[in-house]
């Protein structure tokens, strides 16, 4: 997850991290790793070259803090702020 607009460099670091984990620690019967990038803003365009020559499954995405929780959830999810103190750092 990162904290700011999608950069071109995430796309190639989580390839490479892809590439370890897969090397590293699949076993035989797992699956290919998947790549996830969390950003709070990305461009679309920027996100298409970016990942245009890698050939590995990897995903951009966009996500946005809420402080409201929907009260079917509140029970089995983490709050906002026991999320924070675990990551650390200021989130606004």
């Amino acid at each position: 997850m990162k904290k700011g607009d999608f950069k071109p460099e995430y796309a190639d670091k989580m390839n490479f991290y892809c590439s370890v984990v897969d090397d590293q620690l699949k076993n035989e019967t797992d699956q290919p790793t998947i790549g996830l990038i969390l950003c709070q803003t990305k461009d679309r365009i920027l996100a298409e070259y970016a990942l245009r020559d890698i050939h590995k499954p990897i995903g951009i995405s966009d996500y946005e803090l809420t402080r409201a929780l929907p009260e079917n959830l509140k029970s089995s999810l983490p709050t906002v702020e026991e999320i924070e103190a675990e990551l650390g750092g200021d989130w606004e």
